[in-house]
């Protein structure tokens, strides 16, 4: 019974160390628990992130990334980004500037806007790092299956709003978070998947960096400047 005691006082002091991802807040719990994953909820913004103790390093991180089979030639894939590839298309004329962030190894709706007349700037930490491209402003930037990634969330949300210029959005693909099973979830297996979203936690983005508004589609996301 002591050593059970001590055990749950360990657990609880652990929750009360692990701040939230988004918001940095304190009141967070344990979400959910089992031998490969240990995910946390906030209270505050409601979001549900990985414990940043399991964060993958940087190597293992790009080990994984080598794994998604990009393939700028590839009609699935191509099909796949289509909700954002279409979207830019219908909110902006060829002569406007985007930025494929979080490109990866094969950066396809660069691509297929590019095959349509756009200019499309790239950036990747591990595959594209000309970090001279945040430098400039844009007039939509576009991220595909990137911001789950973000192990600093706060801090990438406000330099892609910053990157944008006036009237600017940013495109978006992840899987919400919704009333589903979250143990199973196909979604929270990818140990490089450390944040998800969902209304809530998407209001608190709008509304504590500055965008003027979100919209969801499924998939899309899209954060108004």
């Amino acid at each position: 019974m002591e050593s059970q005691t001590q055990e749950d006082q360990k657990s609880a002091k652990l929750l009360i160390m692990i701040n939230c991802l988004l918001c940095k807040c304190e009141s967070t719990a344990l979400y959910f628990e089992n031998e490969n994953h240990r995910f946390f909820h906030c209270s505050e913004c409601d979001t549900v992130f990985r414990d940043p103790k399991t964060f993958l390093s940087p190597s293992e991180e790009k080990e994984r990334y080598l794994t998604h089979n990009n393939d700028v030639s590839d009609t699935g894939y191509r099909e796949f980004v289509s909700p954002i590839t279409e979207a830019v298309v219908a909110n902006y004329g060829k002569f406007c500037m985007g930025l494929d962030f979080g490109a990866g190894t094969g950066p396809v709706i660069a691509e297929v806007l590019k095959e349509q007349g756009y200019t499309v700037e790239l950036y990747d930490p591990f595959f594209h790092p000309d970090v001279s491209v945040l430098e400039a402003n844009y007039d939509f930037i576009v991220c595909c299956e990137v911001i789950e990634h973000f192990f600093q969330p706060e801090k990438e949300f406000s330099l892609l709003k910053k990157l944008l210029k006036p009237g600017g959005k940013l495109f978006c693909m992840t899987d919400l978070l919704t009333e589903n099973d979250f143990e199973d979830w196909y979604y929270k297996n990818d140990p490089s998947h450390v944040i998800f979203y969902n209304a809530n936690n998407l209001k608190w983005i709008v509304e504590n960096i500055g965008f003027s508004k979100v919209e969801t589609n499924n998939r899309l996301v899209i954060f108004s400047v």
